[in-house]
């Protein structure tokens, strides 16, 4: 029950009544994406639920006429955990499709809570009127949470009578653009689809990116390019108003046409916590197919952007394509996770969602093509950099007491250094390269990202750089800072991870040619 007696459910209804009073009017390209048709009235999205009950076992299917148009489903019961779910659909033009998986496949937050209710990851319809259902084991509690995208129309049917309108649009570009890899691929930006009203619940939360996950959305294939934009929409919607989740789980999403869109707000070049793989989303970053990939594979297009994707991504925040990492099973999240809490485990930095928790996502053939991407991802980076940042007391002079840091404003040290990797080791240093020292803020629940830059430096003959900082205590939360190079002679750019410095800090800059304090390097935190 929350707050003032409303439960879930009524809080879902209201939200569904909410949306349903129209979608705010973007302009451009996306006015003529989200802009009504001669077949619709643009009602805006309207969620609804249907009770279904118990499902009979044996594969036996149960046949539930809608009553209004879905263009998105997902299943609700309450036991047992570990049934095999399939779903197909009737469209306007009375076709079945083909039985799609309906069942969880361990997407899902890291605080995640602990119910006796289960969800199935949602299901593109792109407009249906009836629905079938089947299980391997007999079902308790079933229900239908639906999602309409089109007024009553079909998103499929509204896409194709918007024709080229729904192809020809400029879509928004997100930014930054940085370099890394073999390039930043095109992205187009989280308001081409969420067109004004798909807001995050609360502003983002950061970690590390240490790995990659690849997954899979168990859509049917075969969905047009102007549908696109509202399968997000409404994945959003799910995701948030019927998982209860903050935001949209993945941080990127790639269609069969080769495009890329943001998905989670905060920041497409932040480690952005997303609620892609439960136990492992602080130390990854997600990314989506739009499709099932049990017995077919992705297009050539969606391949080569996935490939450029990841090269872009891990090269930016310093990782390798191939090899292992090491990370912990994060417990808050371990009930989707293939190992126990808090356990240290080895997995492939461009990993398969499969290999942290328990699902067949991303599919069989997706899963099979892994070994062929990573080497892609390879060639694509060969030598990504790796900045880092730290803050440290500077060493004193011989035969002196180094001075204590506390709130008192006593002298510290922001330092680094840049580095090749080679064979994911550290390599060669990077002298003579420039590097930002960007303070983060956030507004607008995360849509409004900002890196503004504070201070600058040189790295030295060694690859280090170091500026002096004096920071105060104060009422606030303090910073959060980050390195960034945005690229040197023959190096791509390349952040550090976040560093979180209490207190208001003001950053007194250093000379460019000061070499930088020769201290241990600070270890990496425990994922």
């Amino acid at each position: 029950m929350t707050a003032g007696g409303m439960t879930r459910r009524s809080l879902l209804a209201a939200t569904a009544g909410a949306m349903a009073g129209g979608l705010a009017r973007p302009g451009g390209a996306l006015a003529a994406l989200a802009a009504p048709t001669a077949l619709g009235n643009d009602a805006g999205p309207v969620l609804f639920e249907r009770v279904v009950g118990t499902l009979p076992t044996g594969g036996a299917a149960r046949s539930i006429n809608l009553r209004r148009n879905a263009d998105l489903l997902g299943v609700e019961w309450t036991a047992p955990s570990n049934a095999h779910i399939q779903v197909r659909f009737r469209d306007h033009d009375g076709r079945w499709s083909e039985w799609a998986s309906a069942a969880g496949h361990g997407h899902g937050p890291d605080a995640a809570p602990v119910t006796d209710t289960l969800f199935g990851d949602p299901v593109w319809t792109g407009g249906a009127s009836a629905v079938q259902l089947r299980a391997s084991r007999q079902l308790l509690g079933v229900r239908l949470h639906l999602i309409d995208m089109s007024s009553g129309v079909g998103a499929r049917r509204q896409a194709q009578a918007m024709g080229p309108v729904a192809l020809a649009a400029a879509l928004p570009l997100a930014t930054p653009s940085l370099s890394a890899g073999s390039g930043q691929p095109p992205i187009i930006a989280r308001r081409a689809w969420a067109v004004g009203s798909s807001h995050p619940r609360v502003a983002p939360g950061y970690g590390a990116v240490r790995m990659a996950f690849v997954h899979h959305t168990e859509n049917p294939n075969g969905y047009t390019a102007g549908e696109v934009p509202a399968m997000l929409r409404a994945i959003f919607l799910f995701h948030r108003d019927v998982h209860g989740w903050n935001d949209i789980g993945y941080n990127f999403v790639i269609d069969s046409y080769g495009r890329v869109f943001e998905a989670r707000a905060g920041g497409i070049d932040e480690p952005v916590v997303g609620a892609h793989a439960g136990g492992y989303n602080l130390v990854s970053t997600g990314i989506a197919v739009l499709g099932t990939f049990i017995s077919a594979g992705i297009s050539s297009a969606a391949q080569q952007t996935l490939e450029r994707l990841l090269a872009w991504k891990l090269s930016l925040h310093g990782i390798p394509a191939e090899g292992m990492v090491t990370v912990r099973v994060n417990p808050a999240g371990a009930i989707y996770s293939r190992f126990p809490a808090n356990a240290r485990v080895s997995l492939p930095r461009i990993a398969g969602h499969r290999d942290g928790d328990s699902t067949d996502c991303p599919g069989d053939a997706l899963y099979g093509e892994l070994p062929a991407i990573r080497g892609s991802v390879r060639r694509l980076a060969s030598r990504p950099a790796r900045l880092t940042l730290r803050l440290a007391t500077p060493p004193a002079p011989s035969g002196q007491t180094a001075p204590s840091v506390n709130a008192t404003g006593e002298p510290r040290v922001l330092m680094g250094a840049l580095e090749l990797l080679d064979g994911g080791a550290g390599g060669p240093p990077v002298p003579g390269a420039p590097v930002l020292i960007q303070a983060r803020s956030v507004t607008r629940r995360g849509e409004v990202v900002q890196e503004r830059t504070i201070a600058e430096a040189v790295t030295n003959a060694e690859g280090k750089w170091s500026l002096p900082v004096s920071s105060r205590a104060s009422g606030g939360a303090g910073m959060w800072l980050r390195a960034l190079c945005s690229g040197a002679s023959g190096v791509g750019a390349a952040v550090s991870e976040p560093l979180h410095v209490p207190g208001v800090v003001s950053v007194t800059l250093a000379p460019s040619t000061a070499p930088a304090p020769s201290s241990p390097a600070a270890s990496p935190p425990a994922p």
